[in-house]
């Protein structure tokens, strides 16, 4: 790595991106808050466990089964529009939420339900934000954009989770009122926004249009290789879900110690970030991508066994920050590798891949934790994660010999 040449800052100079930023972190932000509050009061209200992974599960289905129509949608009605239109659904199941709580209705298959709509907004949303910064951005600011958009969400991850629990302990009424008005102000920011240009291509939708994303990044063995990694190791070493598990009955650090601890992989991101956009990555990267994941299954292993609140949440920043590396050296390949007119698809498919790392990790390790307890899962999981970087590093040469991230012609 060398110190980058210009603004560490420089994408911020574009007023655009500036609002584009914001809306995405109060996004990210609002989501956090709900997150901690409906995942901390249903299991206070259940002690299950298997619904934190029913959490997880029915947010993920939605960006799976309707992956083809994301993606297309993205590329062809604009993606401003998509995004906005999604967030301000966003905010009508944090008020349908909201309304569940304040009329005793709050109830695991009337939380579910609504947790499925708000996960269709989700999968609209996702592809066509992520599809979004580069058109709002030069392209001498792409990689610096990714950056900085790629860490929105590791910021809401730091101030979120602790706004969640502060504001739960409050009431559960008020942290859903409170997320509310910050997805309507998301929303106003992206539609405050310019038209920006966008590559839309006259095509038929027919079957090889839909599944453009899916071929283009089959085709691109690089990218495949990446995102599958990510994929693998997060799902396999995931541990958000069973935080309120080790906040309540492992660790004994209450509603606030759950904030801290979904806020420590924040923390460690937002560290990793503001080194990279000083010091990107030069040479080396594959071999970079694979250490990094390596060492986020290790630093999630001792977490696991781990029953000190201050080495918990030490390790958990750790992990963040060794994520933030791939999820840095992902994003700027899949962002500035790929065409314009295909961008939206092919990030459509790339949420499946970060939902599957994600909810359906969540899933995963909620039964898991329910048959064979959380530190056991955790653990397992953890160790599981390092294997997978070995495996890959193996199985996609490509990526060990991969040493610069800059982007080929697109044209």
């Amino acid at each position: 790595m060398q110190a980058v040449d210009g603004n560490r800052f420089a994408a911020f100079r574009h007023r655009s991106f500036a609002r584009y930023f914001t809306a995405r972190f109060c996004t990210a932000f609002a989501t956090q808050i709900i997150s901690v509050a409906v995942g901390w009061q249903i299991y206070d209200q259940t002690q299950n466990a298997a619904l934190l992974g029913w959490i997880g599960l029915v947010q993920f289905l939605p960006a799976l089964l309707l992956v083809i129509v994301t993606g297309m949608a993205a590329d062809k009605l604009g993606r401003r529009f998509v995004m906005g239109t999604s967030i301000l659904f966003e905010m009508v199941c944090a008020l349908t939420i909201l309304w569940l709580a304040l009329s005793g209705k709050f109830t695991p298959i009337f939380v579910l339900s609504t947790l499925t709509i708000f996960g269709v907004a989700r999968a609209f949303h996702t592809p066509a934000s992520t599809s979004l910064v580069v058109n709002i951005v030069p392209q001498d600011d792409f990689a610096n954009a990714i950056g900085w958009s790629t860490s929105s969400w590791q910021l809401a991850s730091v101030f979120g989770p602790v706004a969640g629990g502060l504001l739960y302990g409050i009431s559960g009424p008020f942290a859903y009122a409170v997320a509310a008005g910050i997805y309507a102000f998301a929303a106003f920011c992206i539609f405050s926004i310019a038209k920006p240009a966008q590559t839309i291509r006259a095509m038929q939708t027919n079957f090889k249009t839909l599944t453009g994303g899916f071929r283009y990044i089959w085709k691109e063995k690089i990218i495949l290789g990446a995102i599958s990694l990510d994929l693998f190791a997060v799902l396999l070493a995931g541990a958000f879900a069973l935080l309120p598990i080790y906040a309540r009955d492992i660790l004994d650090v209450g509603e606030i110690g759950l904030g801290f601890l979904r806020a420590a992989p924040g923390i460690g991101a937002i560290i990793m970030i503001l080194f990279l956009t000083a010091f990107p990555i030069r040479n080396h990267a594959g071999i970079i991508l694979f250490i990094s994941v390596g060492l986020f299954g290790a630093a999630t292993a001792i977490f696991g066994i781990s029953k000190l609140a201050w080495l918990s949440i030490f390790m958990l920043a750790l992990v963040g920050a060794f994520d933030m590396i791939s999820v840095y050296i992902r994003e700027i390949l899949l962002q500035l590798w790929t065409p314009d007119h295909v961008r939206g698809r092919v990030n459509a498919v790339n949420s499946i891949f970060l939902g599957a790392s994600n909810e359906l990790g969540e899933f995963r390790a909620g039964f898991m934790a329910a048959a064979y307890g959380a530190i056991f899962t955790v653990t397992a999981g953890g160790i599981a994660a390092m294997g997978v970087a070995a495996i890959w590093a193996k199985a996609f040469p490509s990526i060990r010999k991969t040493r610069h991230l800059e982007p080929p012609d697109l044209d």
